[in-house]
C-alpha cells in the first residue's frame, strides 16, 4: 500500500502509525503526532509502554487534538488511535505510512514488516527534511552535539531572531515546519542529529548543507554490533555532498582523518592544538584562531568562553567555523561565546549548600562523559553519583578516574553498575541506592564544605528513571529539597 504525497496537504485522511510515542512532551513522538494531526491523518498511536507510563505523553496529544479541532474547523482533525503496552501487525500492514521514532531501532521486526509490504518508513528528521524549504546545518557526534547545536544556533540567532534549533534537542523540527514554509526569506536550521536519526534519513537524496561532526567514541553497542556500525551511522551526516557543502571534523581524533577520505565536501577542522595548512579554526597560546580562505582572523580568549572546560573549548571550536560558514559577524560569535550559559543537565550546578557543590550532569550516559566532568572537577573531592544500564561500555578508565578524584560512590542499580564497581577495585568507598531522594540525601552526609556531589551517570537508567531528562530533574528536585 505504497502512499506518494508531495506536500503536507496530501496527508489529510492517510491512515499513519507512529511507533515509539515517549514520554518526552517535547520529543519527537508528539512532535510528529501532533504535526501529522495538524495536517488530517488518521494517527495510529503504537508504544510497547502502557497507557500509565505514557499518561503525560497522551494527555498532551489529547489537548492538541482539541485545539486543532477548534483552530482548523473547516479541516477534518482525526482522533488519535492509541494501542499502548504492545505492537500489532495490522498497525503497520494496514498503514499508508510509517513514522519510526528514535528508541526504535531499525531492525524491529514491525518496522520490517512495513517495508515488505512497500509501506514508506519515515522519521520526523525525514519528513522535515522532505519538506524544508531552506538549507540546514547539523551536528551529530558522541558528545557534545547538544551544546555545540545550541551554541551555533544561539550565534545564528544574533542575525536572524527565527533561527530553528531542534531535533535531538527536544525539539522535533516538526514544530515550526508550517510557518517556515510561508517564509519568504531563508531562516538558519541547526539540527542536532543522533546516530538514529541519521539512519532515518538513508533515503533522503538532498544533502545536510554544513555538516558536523563533533568526535566519535564507542557509544549504544548495545544497540550497534560495533563501533564500525555505529561509525557508519555517524558518517550518514556526510551523505549526497559535494564540493558545495561543508564538512566539519575533529582533527583531534585519529578516526576523522579516515573519514575525510571519504568527503566529497569541503573540509573545515578544529582542534585544540595549533594546525598547519588547513583550513578551520583551533586553539593557539590561549587563543582561539580561524583561517578561512587564507584568512587568519582572532576570535577570542579561551578564558573568555563562559562554559569552562577542554571539552566545552571543542564545542566552541566548532560551532564557530559553522558560524563563520553561515556569514555571522565576529560581533555576534564573540558575543555569544561570552555569554552562552549551556544547557541543563551538561555540568550544570544546581546548588551551593553548606560549602558544597551539587552538579546535575545527567546528560554524561556513557564513561566518557563521565571522565569529562571529572576532568572538570578534579581540583575538588568528588561525591559521584553514577550507575545505571550499560550500552556495551567499558568501565577500566572511568574507574581509573574515580580512584584519582573521588572520595565516595553511590550507585544506582542497572546492568553496568557491578562493571563499575570492578573498576574501582576497592580503592573507593561505594554504596548503592534504589532511589534519587536516597542518593542525594547520602551524598549529603557523605560531602564536605568544598566538596562536589556529582551526578554522572555513565550509562542509562531506565529502571529507575523515565529517561536521563527525569533522572536530573529527580536530582535537581532532590538537592532543593536539602
Amino acid at each position: 500500500m505504497s502512499f506518494q504525497f508531495s506536500s503536507p496537504e496530501d496527508l489529510q485522511g492517510a491512515v499513519v502509525t507512529v511507533m515509539g510515542l515517549g514520554r518526552h512532551k517535547k520529543g519527537s513522538g508528539v512532535g510528529a503526532v501532533k504535526w501529522l494531526m495538524r495536517h488530517g491523518a488518521q494517527v495510529v498511536i503504537t508504544d510497547l509502554k502502557n497507557e500509565e507510563e505514557l499518561k503525560e505523553s497522551v494527555a498532551e496529544v489529547m489537548l492538541w487534538y482539541d485545539e486543532y479541532r477548534r483552530a482548523y474547523p473547516s479541516r477534518e482533525i482525526s482522533k488519535p488511535i492509541f494501542t499502548l503496552g504492545e505492537h500489532r501487525e495490522d498497525d503497520f500492514l494496514n498503514a499508508q505510512l510509517v513514522v519510526q521514532n528514535p528508541g526504535v531501532p531499525r531492525e524491529s521486526v514491525f518496522v520490517q514488516l512495513a517495508r515488505s509490504q512497500g509501506i514508506a518508513v519515515e522519521s520526523d528528521i525525514s519528513l522535515f527534511l522532505r519538506f524544508c524549504p531552506f538549507p540546514v546545518c547539523a551536528i551529530t557526534g558522541t558528545r557534545g552535539k547538544s551544546t555545540t547545536t545550541a551554541w551555533l544556533g544561539e550565534m545564528l540567532k544574533t542575525v536572524h531572531p527565527k533561527t530553528v534549533i531542534a531535533g535531538n534537542i527536544l525539539h522535533s523540527p516538526l514544530e515550526d515546519l508550517d510557518w517556515l514554509l510561508e517564509e519568504q526569506t531563508p531562516v538558519p536550521i541547526v539540527l542536532e542529529l543522533s546516530s538514529w536519526l541519521l539512519e532515518s534519513l538513508e533515503n533522503r537524496q538532498q544533502p545536510i548543507q554544513t555538516a558536523i561532526l563533533t568526535n566519535l567514541y564507542a557509544d549504544h553497542l548495545d544497540r550497534y554490533e560495533s563501533f564500525a556500525h555505529y561509525k557508519q551511522a555517524k558518517e550518514l551526516i556526510f551523505r549526497h555532498q559535494t564540493k558545495d557543502q561543508v564538512a566539519i571534523l575533529n582533527a583531534d581524533q585519529e578516526v576523522m582523518k579516515e573519514i575525510a577520505t571519504h568527503l566529497s565536501a569541503r573540509v573545515l577542522w578544529f582542534s585544540l592544538l595549533p594546525l598547519k595548512e588547513r583550513e578551520g579554526a583551533w586553539v593557539e597560546e590561549g587563543k582561539i584562531i580561524s583561517v578561512l580562505k587564507g584568512e587568519r582572523q582572532e576570535i577570542c580568549l579561551v578564558s573568555d568562553l563562559a562554559l569552562p572546560g577542554e571539552h566545552n573549548a571543542s564545542n566552541a571550536l566548532a560551532a564557530i567555523l559553522g558560524a563563520l560558514v553561515l556569514d555571522v559577524p565576529l560581533s555576534g560569535i564573540q558575543q555569544v561565546l561570552k555569554t552562552f550559559a549551556g544547557l541543563p543537565g551538561r555540568q550544570e550546578k544546581i546548588l551551593e549548600k553548606d560549602g558544597v557543590e551539587y552538579v546535575n550532569d545527567t546528560s554524561a550516559t556513557s564513561p566518557e562523559g563521565v571522565i569529562v566532568a571529572l576532568k572538570r572537577f578534579s581540583d575538588h573531592p568528588v561525591v559521584l553519583l553514577a550507575g545505571g544500564n550499560t550500552k556495551g561500555f567499558t568501565y577500566e578508565e572511568m574507574g581509573q578516574w574515580i580512584q584519582k578524584t573521588c572520595k565516595q560512590v553511590i550507585l544506582f542499580d542497572g546492568t553496568g553498575t557491578q562493571m563499575i564497581e570492578d573498576a574501582i577495585k576497592g580503592t573507593v568507598p561505594t554504596k548503592r541506592v534504589s532511589s534519587m531522594k536516597e542518593a542525594v540525601e547520602s551524598a549529603k552526609a557523605m560531602a564536605q564544605t568544598g566538596d562536589i556531589v556529582l551526578l554522572s551517570p555513565g550509562g542509562s537508567s531506565f529502571a529507575l528513571f523515565k529517561n536521563e531528562f527525569d533522572r536530573g530533574d529527580q536530582f535537581n528536585a532532590a538537592v532543593r529539597d536539602l
